[in-house]
This record gives C-alpha cells, structure tokens and sequence, in this order.
C-alpha cells in the first residue's frame, strides 16, 4: 500500500487478519444522528459498503441464518429505546488502543494474554501492518466502541487476559468494535463458542 492510499485491494487483503475466524465485518454509510441506527441496519444487512468493498459474513448461506435471519445476533437496535439500551452495553475506547483490539479480534481468543500466546512476536507484525490498514479508513474524530470490559484508561488489549463483556449474539462469547464518524459507520465482531 502506498502511503496513504487505502484502496479495495488493500482493505481486502488487511481483512485476512479475520481469516478462519467466525468473525462479521462490515461498513455503511452514516445516515442517521443516532448511529446505533446504522449499526441495526448493518447488523440486518440491510445495507452495503459504500465504497463497494469487501465485508465478511460468516453465516452467508448457512443454516442458522435461513432458520434465523437475524442470526447471530440476539436483536438489532432499530427503535430510539433500543439506542439508548445499546449506549448502555458499550463503552467507548480510546483511539490509542483500538490497534490492539482489532488485533485480538484477528486472535480470536477470549481469554489468552496475546503477549504471552505462542508465536505471538512472530505473528504481531503482520497483525499489526493488517489492523494499521483497517484502521487508516478511520479518520481522526473517529469514535470507537467495544463491548468488552477493561482496566485502566489506556487499554492494552494484548495483555489484558480477563474481560468482562456484554454478549450481542446467541454465542457464549462474542467481542467486538463500532468504528462512528461522519460518513461511516462499521461493526467489527468475533464470535466464539466457550
């Protein structure tokens, strides 16, 4: 990539980080005030990249989704009460620690300590090149969200071996990241059975 430039091919090869992972990736256009609504609308798929590049989705075709088309999310938020149930299920993280988020959701794992995982200074770069990709399409004064609990007000999510967090999916565990600005608005998330 040049410095700089994000493009379709280079957003889709940073999204390898989720590779062999449950993980949903997706972004849409900001079109309400009230973002939770864009969220909803991702969650739904009701919506596409507005770029037109890749997004994941695991349950493309699957049978929980034919059964369940909302699968694997427990509801979506749609409504302005929903908003403000929602707003009360994250916490928003600062810029300088989502790097370290967006890699332990290419990990994922929900209770290792990265640091200390096998392989882990091998495999840090190239995680971090990917996420450092993923995160140039979020331009500053954008906010970040997550659903995992954490200590301190500078999280690092590479040695933070317990969270909390607040499960959106039938899944025993699932963490994840909203990216907010202006003209986007993404959902980030990784599930896993535990």
């Amino acid at each position: 990539m040049e410095e700089g430039r994000l493009d379709a091919a280079t957003w889709s090869d940073a999204l390898k980080l989720y590779e062999w992972l449950c993980t949903f990736v997706a972004v849409a256009p900001r079109e309400h005030d009230e973002w939770w609504f864009d969220v909803g609308s991702i969650m739904r798929l009701e919506t596409r990249d507005p770029r037109g590049w890749e997004s994941i989705d695991p349950y493309e075709g699957e049978d929980e989704r034919r059964e369940d088309p909302l699968f694997p999310w427990l509801e979506t938020p749609s409504t302005p009460a929903d908003a403000e149930r929602y707003g009360e299920r994250v916490e928003e993280l600062p810029r300088s620690s989502v790097r370290s988020l967006v890699v332990l959701l290419g990990a994922g794992t929900s209770s290792v300590d990265l640091s200390r995982s096998l392989g882990w200074e091998d495999r840090r770069p190239e995680m971090e090149r990917r996420a450092d990709v993923i995160l140039s399409r979020f331009p500053d004064g954008t906010r970040f969200f997550t659903n995992l609990g954490w200590k301190g007000d500078r999280p690092d999510f590479y040695k933070q071996s317990s969270r909390g967090h607040d499960s959106f999916s039938h899944y025993g565990w699932d963490a994840g990241l909203i990216a907010v600005n202006d003209d986007e608005v993404a959902v980030f998330w990784n599930f896993l059975s535990v």
